[in-house]
């Protein structure tokens, strides 16, 4: 949990800096807006109830969502069953069809 903490430390002060820089007109409005979005990501850890649940939604085999995700069958298999976590990309991504609906990725 440390590094959590240490890199919404980081993520802040990058966003304070670039505040900084827009009130300085050195960031465009638009690039401002751009980059509040991609520093706001609420990216949490995904349980195996949810990651079946996103699929189920979807209407998609085991096999297919790890074909749309770029992943092993697998994986989505320990994934449900609770034997490993999604990290890095992957749980981004879980995070974004949760968000917007797997048509974002289609």
């Amino acid at each position: 949990m440390a590094k959590t903490k240490a890199k919404n430390r980081i993520l802040e002060e990058v966003h304070e800096t670039a505040q900084g820089l827009h009130g300085a007109g050195l960031i465009s409005k638009r690039r401002m807006h751009e980059f509040d979005a991609l520093c706001h990501l609420d990216i949490h850890e995904m349980a195996p109830e949810q990651i079946r649940a996103l699929r189920e939604k979807a209407a998609m085999s085991q096999a297919v969502f790890a074909a749309v995700l770029n992943i092993s069958l697998s994986s989505i298999q320990k994934w449900e069953i609770g034997d490993k976590k999604p990290s890095g990309p992957s749980l981004k991504l879980l995070n974004l069809i949760e968000r917007k609906g797997l048509e974002t990725l289609l």
